[in-house]
């Protein structure tokens, strides 16, 4: 009876990745594939005209975000008739599942989990897809961690606000919250508020993982308060009405112990890509929000000088913090369609 069990499945997933001719010429993907590597089973959601086969793969933030949290606004209604746009859920994330434990968690493994996406990708819709990859926040950081093992097999690299010098992030918020709270200040905005930011910048002791978390806790809330007195623009999020729930089948770990595990096992004290961006030499495009506070604009300035492209291009949202992909949603496609078309 167990072997039956161990076939059923194993048909199911091989069904699920299979193609047909008829699939890869489609003009409208609605389609969820299954990854299996290294005992986990990584969901892949696949929205768009695939008329050119050129796919972007969205690496979410995090650790421990989903796919769908990004098939909102214009990435669904303009990016994704442009070209069809992959939501993968990371190991350890949103739907995923699996059957291993925290030692097989790792930044290098879940590269090699982006890559195997890659094969999956080329084995259904066909050798010649082209494929662009995008990284926001954590994204960004696992996202080099990808391309410096295999940068051959896309066609650029979408840097959104991304965390590539992640170990480098709590002394830049002391930096950065006490520029911020002055400005703010200055400005009358919300000075209690601003007020506490300055006071917390200037009395949080040396690094420890509690500490990072007070920080980075504090930083995700400023976009509330910027946008409170119109800095930024509110947060726009519409799902439309054929976004399928993220609340899936899920490993008992998931919702936020991905994260603990690859801080415990140092991702904010030792992963820092900085030194190696200049091995990235594909097509770079690196957007940011002018007031994001959780990873800080002036990372935006250290990608785009350190990327090893010959063709790159930097632009800062305004009107956004840390995902402008929500306050500035109708520029924020625009850039990426444009470079998408370009290359």
């Amino acid at each position: 009876m167990q072997k039956i069990k161990i076939v059923a499945i194993t048909l199911l997933v091989l069904g699920i990745i299979s193609c047909s001719k008829e699939e890869v010429n489609s003009n409208d993907l609605n389609e969820t594939i299954v990854v299996r590597h290294k005992k986990a089973d990584m969901i892949a959601r696949i929205y768009g005209n695939a008329s050119d086969k050129v796919f972007l793969i969205i690496l979410h933030g995090g650790p421990g975000g989903s796919g769908l949290q990004y098939r909102v606004n214009t990435i669904r209604t303009e990016i994704e008739a442009n070209n069809p746009v992959v939501y993968f859920d990371q190991r350890g994330s949103g739907s995923s599942q699996g059957n291993y434990s925290e030692k097989e968690v790792s930044i290098d493994i879940m590269a090699e989990d982006v890559l195997a996406l890659v094969k999956v990708i080329k084995e259904k819709y066909g050798k010649d897809s082209k494929l662009f990859l995008m990284g926001h926040s954590w994204g960004g950081a696992l996202a080099p961690a990808t391309l410096l093992k295999n940068q051959e097999v896309f066609s650029g690299y979408i840097d959104v606000n991304g965390s590539h010098d992640s170990k480098g992030l709590y002394d830049a918020y002391k930096v950065v919250f006490k520029e911020m709270a002055n400005q703010q200040i200055a400005q009358g905005n919300s000075v209690d508020y601003w007020k506490n930011v300055l006071d917390l910048a200037n009395n949080t002791g040396a690094y420890s993982l509690d500490n990072y978390y007070v920080l980075n806790r504090k930083a995700n809330g400023m976009a509330k308060i910027l946008a409170k007195d119109k800095v930024i623009n509110e947060s726009k999020i519409d799902y439309g009405n054929d976004t399928p729930s993220e609340n899936g089948p899920i490993i008992n770990w998931n919702r936020g112990k991905i994260g603990q595990i690859l801080d415990n096992k140092g991702l904010n004290e030792n992963i820092s890509f900085t030194d190696r961006l200049s091995e990235i030499t594909i097509p770079a495009l690196v957007l940011w929000g002018k007031y994001d506070l959780v990873v800080p604009t002036f990372y935006a300035q250290e990608a785009f000088d350190h990327l090893g492209a010959n063709d790159k291009e930097m632009f800062i949202f305004e009107k956004s913090a840390h995902n402008p992909m929500y306050t500035e949603p109708d520029l924020f496609s625009k850039k990426v369609i444009a470079f998408i078309n370009i290359h």
